[in-house]
């Protein structure tokens, strides 16, 4: 588990002062809370935007990471522990057939053990699993040069060659049509050139990922999904927080979207602090607005 790491103390002690933490008589609203996560970027990125959050009114709180931050959660370690609704349902209930957004976050609800629970899920910020293809392929499959859907690949099923990088997980079907075995490359700029050079028809990568090409096409996921949601949603054990706290959690639910999130991203890779980056976001999105 790394240091945590307090945001802005003295921002959060001045806006106490000034009222903005107003859980009066509330004990849970002084203590310190922990956002836990797990150690990659994109899940400490999302730690830090709930510390952020916390302290915007007024609420100390610091990042941590573990490698089972629910198990974390369960013995009282970590207070808030941000995910994604699909990868949570999939851990909790393997197998699950929730597809969409609210059928994906009721049935990850439901399936939560007993003591945590969710927090608003973030309709607009999604890192769910996309597929990219060439625009050739997309206009021959019934879009246009800059989009197309994906209820079209079911019916070009036959001889597909699917790419993913190694290490990041790829549905297997994608409505009727039970994918092949997808084949793992290196890294996202090794599987971007293979979809250009026709060695993949398409090739997996996420909605949020800030390295998508801007000439290949992301195949648009419609009504009814085909591919299972994956919005951000803070976990929180069960009456550990005061009205305000939970209310500022989810308040990030109203301000971050898709694209936040992929230049949140795009930063932190390039080598910015995510601490800042979450606090620079959320000065510009300030909540409660």
């Amino acid at each position: 588990m790394r240091a945590g790491r307090l945001v802005a103390p003295l921002v959060a002690a001045v806006l106490a002062a000034a009222g903005c933490a107003t859980d009066s008589g509330d004990r849970r609203a002084g203590r310190e809370l922990v956002v836990g996560s797990r150690a990659d970027s994109e899940s400490a990125l999302l730690a830090d935007v709930y510390v952020a959050a916390l302290a915007s009114y007024g609420f100390p709180a610091r990042a941590e990471t573990a490698a089972d931050p629910m198990a974390q959660m369960d013995t009282g370690a970590f207070t808030v522990v941000p995910a994604f609704t699909g990868r949570t349902l999939q851990a909790l209930q393997p197998g699950a057939a929730a597809m969409s957004d609210t059928a994906v976050y009721r049935a990850m609800v439901a399936a939560l053990p007993e003591g945590i629970t969710a927090g608003d899920y973030t309709t607009a910020a999604e890192d769910k699993p996309v597929l990219l293809v060439t625009g050739s392929t997309a206009k021959a499959w019934g879009g246009s040069d800059v989009s197309a859907e994906l209820s079209s690949l079911p019916k070009h099923c036959d001889g597909l060659i699917v790419g993913t990088v190694t290490g990041q997980p790829a549905p297997s079907t994608v409505g009727t049509c039970r994918l092949p075995a997808a084949r793992e490359l290196p890294d996202d700029a090794t599987m971007f050139a293979a979809v250009r050079d026709g060695q993949l028809t398409a090739g997996w990568t996420t909605t949020a990922d800030p390295g998508i090409p801007a000439d290949l096409v992301s195949l648009a996921d419609g009504k009814p999904a085909l591919v299972r949601a994956e919005n951000v949603v803070p976990l929180y054990r069960r009456n550990a927080l005061s009205d305000r706290q939970l209310l500022a959690i989810n308040e990030v639910a109203g301000v971050l979207d898709t694209t936040a999130l992929a230049e949140m991203r795009r930063q932190v890779a390039g080598g910015a602090n995510p601490q800042a980056v979450a606090s620079g976001w959320l000065t510009e999105h300030p909540l409660g607005r």
